[in-house]
């Protein structure tokens, strides 16, 4: 269904396009936008890949204190 969908000349024509609506001076801070939201959007990701273990681990050491006192 989605073969060829980015093949070069579908890609130039969607970058043509991009540039006839939001013009070459938008481009630029467009794609800086959408950069910075992938970095932000990666780090958080990181940040919660980061915190999985110290959950886990609180939450077995809660489940093991009751039966061990």
């Amino acid at each position: 269904m989605f073969e060829g969908l980015f093949q070069p000349m579908h890609l130039l024509v969607i970058f043509g396009i991009a540039l006839l609506v939001f013009g070459p001076k938008k481009l630029p801070e467009l794609g800086k936008g959408i950069g910075e939201g992938i970095r932000g959007f990666k780090s958080a990701m990181k940040d919660k890949d980061n915190e999985k273990p110290d959950s886990i681990t609180a939450a077995v050491a809660s489940k093991q204190s009751p039966t061990q006192g």
